[in-house]
């Protein structure tokens, strides 16, 4: 009963910081004045004509095609549309065909429609969905709970976190609500308010911080500007001013966070099953057992941590070494600094994380209750918790 009234409270609370949040953030967004275009979805339905033209010795294909509209005001509508290939370019989309879902841009200067990309969302939600139903199917009401958890955690970064950006608030401190709220809500709704989910709080808590103070000081001893690709420096155009450094902070912490409750969630989770099977209770054995099996999971999470940020900048990494012969100029770029930082920070705080986790799980794990939990009023009950107390006994004497 206790665990369902929880389960509610931070449910409200999730919806209500979302909609707070988002209504406070969103006031001071810039939003832009935009370019006037609009687009649509759509399908098409036939291809009028296919025009090639030889223009400065390359070969220009202009494809003339009738679309129905499939989204927006305009639903239903059929407009005739253009597609501009060139050979110019070594790589480009194919020419579209009948039964093709595309993306259309509406041009209201020229009253005109132009193919813009293939619509590919759809094939992604529904790879979505596959993957939440085995969640589910695997993990039942905790599948569930995962699912939750993350929705409300995405929520917070695009509702609330980014919007916060937008509207020139404190980056820093934008971070860590969102850090604090995604942790906190994450573990009491997949785990509940148990002394599972609270030894986790306070190890991912205490490796973030870690994170955290490690990242401010070394941005500032590294001498960091922010201005790590095209992006970035669009992002100084922008109305409202945006702290460059501060967004490499929020990148880095951000990226570790997960990584981070992964750990401290899997010692307490382990720590929590050997004692209820009536393994070691006393502090120092659980901490021995914790410090024993984040041992075994440091490897394989550093591995997880470091070839992700890696594989997510493979492109631009391959990029600067065809264009560098200079593995000094190489490693001094402000790029590939910061992308050595996302990974050794977020390692840092993962592997302080273990030692962390493990001695408050054997704090509040060999703590003598007093009195036994709230029962369930079923027999089973007292005979499972007579059973471990006899357990417990025998094996201290």
């Amino acid at each position: 009963m206790k665990q369902k009234i929880v389960y509610a409270a931070v449910i409200v609370f999730s919806v209500l910081f979302l909609f707070i949040g988002n209504l406070v953030t969103s006031r001071g967004t810039s939003q832009g004045e935009g370019d006037d275009l609009s687009f649509y979805s759509g399908v098409v339905t036939q291809i009028v004509d296919r025009v090639v033209s030889d223009q400065f010795g390359f070969v220009n294909t202009t494809i003339y095609f009738q679309a129905r509209i499939s989204s927006g005001q305009r639903r239903g509508e059929v407009v005739y549309g253009e597609q501009h290939k060139s050979d110019f370019f070594i790589l480009e989309t194919r020419e579209i065909e009948a039964g093709d879902r595309i993306m259309l841009v509406h041009d209201p200067f020229g009253q005109q429609f132009f193919f813009a990309e293939f619509i590919r969302i759809n094939t992604i939600a529904i790879m979505g969905v596959a993957f939440l139903v085995l969640v589910i199917l695997f993990g039942r009401i905790k599948g569930l709970n995962a699912i939750v958890a993350l929705g409300f955690t995405c929520m917070a970064v695009f509702l609330v976190f980014v919007p916060a950006i937008l509207a020139g608030m404190n980056i820093y401190v934008a971070t860590i609500i969102v850090c604090i709220y995604s942790i906190i809500s994450t573990l009491l709704i997949v785990i509940g308010p148990n002394k599972k989910a609270l030894s986790a709080m306070l190890g991912c808590f205490g490796g973030v911080l870690i994170a955290g103070v490690l990242m401010l000081a070394m941005g500032s001893i590294l001498e960091l500007t922010g201005l790590v690709d095209q992006e970035t420096q669009v992002l100084l155009m922008l109305e409202n001013p945006i702290d460059l450094r501060a967004i490499i902070f929020a990148g880095v912490i951000l990226g570790a966070v997960g990584a981070i409750m992964d750990v401290a969630m899997s010692i307490a989770s382990s720590l929590w099953e050997i004692r209820e099977a009536g393994g070691v209770s006393d502090f120092g054995s659980l901490v021995k057992s914790g410090i024993t099996i984040g041992k075994d999971i440091l490897g394989t999470m550093l591995n997880t941590l470091i070839l992700a940020y890696i594989g997510s900048s493979l492109s631009l990494i391959l990029l600067i070494n065809v264009h560098t012969t200079s593995y000094l100029e190489l490693f001094n770029m402000e790029f590939i600094v910061v992308e050595f930082l996302r990974a050794l920070v977020g390692s840092f705080g993962m592997f302080l994380t273990i030692p962390l986790t493990a001695g408050v799980c054997g704090w509040l794990y060999s703590i003598r209750e007093i009195f036994p939990p709230e029962p369930d009023n079923t027999d089973e009950f007292y005979e499972d918790y007579y059973r471990r107390n006899m357990r417990e006994a025998a094996r201290k004497s």
